[in-house]
């Protein structure tokens, strides 16, 4: 037999390899997914929702130069200071709550003070998340340690 016809094994192609990396990530993604808190996801959910209702209504009120006030009320929310039936007034989950009695000022000016809004649901109080603004960025929703 020719040496140069004769195959020897010297391990796994690259191509094998990759094959099998990527097998091993994509399980390894699903895993995670799957593993994720539902109750944690829903708050996370409702803090950034909040988020971007709290910045259309900011900017609805620079627009507008009337002055947009939110506060938590029983089983929901309310902006006063834009057309009714403009944003919603609910919650995405009944569970939702407000931690301590959250009204904020959103406007006209391009400045506003610092604030921020504590959510939490009502099965889980432990969990919390906080939505808040420095008065110059926008809303953003943060876990709460």
């Amino acid at each position: 037999m020719h040496p140069a016809t004769r195959r020897r094994a010297h391990g796994f192609t690259l191509l094998e390899l990759l094959v099998v990396v990527s097998i091993m990530a994509l399980a390894t993604a699903g895993v995670g997914l799957a593993l994720r808190d539902p109750g944690q996801t829903q708050l996370a959910r409702e803090g950034e929702r909040l988020a971007a209702l709290l910045e259309s209504a900011r900017a609805q009120s620079r627009a507008s130069g009337v002055p947009v006030r939110w506060q938590a009320v029983a089983g929901g929310f309310r902006f006063d200071g834009v057309r009714a039936g403009t944003l919603p007034a609910q919650w995405l989950s009944a569970d939702t709550r407000v931690r301590g009695a959250a009204v904020l000022v959103l406007g006209p000016e391009p400045l506003i003070g610092p604030q921020a809004v504590t959510l939490f649901l009502q099965d889980h109080p432990e969990r919390a998340l906080r939505v808040a603004s420095d008065g110059l960025r926008p809303f953003t929703a943060e876990p709460v340690p």
